[in-house]
């Protein structure tokens, strides 16, 4: 069984989104182990990018204050094989095509598959050009998770009768960022998917409070927070591990329905 399965086995999953080498390399390594020990099913690795075309600006400047710093794929990879030297949990990539391209597809993936990453999510790879690097992911053992959004409309049951690992439901239009009503007719989106797959499917962009992840959780299979992350790092900077696995717990457990 893969670790992503795995990872919606025993309940409703909390998934958060760090963004790699912010504000460096060593603050990254110690906000994944924090949230994986205050409950996080599954970890969302940005690797960063200069154009980050989904992102609202909480995640761009976390982008560019990476990037600032020297971080690189190669260095990402590193802190990967750091993590798995006591971290079990999934962890997968979100990052843009163009990062994948300017690597080498074989070799971005089969350093995923000796690195221990389980998928990855290319949020700007539309779902028709996804045999760019479906063979890649698949020869490699990792699931190329599938985004639908709430304009994906008729193909949404396309889209979640081929997904792998688990699907990425985008709550709102636009980029990401914290919100402070979600107002999409998610149920809908989340019943086309249940009559196609038996994938997992967790929803994410503009979670950011317990009462949002908690709802998000009982309309599908878990909740993903990103901004509301990046934010506690940008503010506490080096120190921000502690209130990171702080915050983890408390939407851990909002989304089991017990804050």
């Amino acid at each position: 069984m893969s670790r992503i399965k795995k990872a919606f086995e025993d309940g409703k999953a909390f998934i958060p989104f760090i963004t790699c080498g912010d504000p460096d390399i060593d603050t990254t390594a110690a906000c994944v182990r924090e949230a994986v020990r205050n409950g996080a099913d599954l970890i969302e690795l940005g690797i960063p990018f200069s154009d980050p075309t989904a992102e609202g600006p909480v995640i761009q400047s976390a982008n560019l204050r990476a990037l600032t710093g020297g971080i690189t794929t190669d260095k990402v990879f590193e802190l990967v094989e750091d993590l798995r030297r006591d971290i079990d949990v999934p962890m997968v990539f979100m990052t843009y095509a163009n990062v994948v391209f300017s690597y080498g597809k074989e070799r971005f993936l089969e350093k995923c598959k000796n690195t221990g990453i389980d998928g990855i999510i290319l949020p700007d790879l539309p779902y028709e050009e996804k045999e760019e690097f479906l063979p890649y992911c698949r020869a490699n053992g990792v699931d190329l998770i599938s985004l639908v959004a709430p304009t994906s409309d008729e193909r949404i049951a396309m889209i979640a009768r081929e997904a792998e690992g688990f699907l990425y439901i985008v709550s709102s239009l636009g980029v990401t960022g914290t919100r402070s009503r979600i107002t999409t007719d998610l149920k809908s989106i989340v019943d086309v998917v249940r009559e196609n797959t038996d994938i997992p499917c967790a929803i994410g962009f503009g979670i950011s409070a317990p009462q949002q992840a908690e709802e998000m959780a009982s309309l599908s299979d878990g909740a993903i927070v990103g901004s509301a992350i990046i934010k506690i790092i940008e503010k506490y900077g080096k120190e921000a591990p502690s209130h990171v696995g702080e915050y983890v717990r408390t939407m851990k457990d909002a989304v089991r329905g017990i804050y």
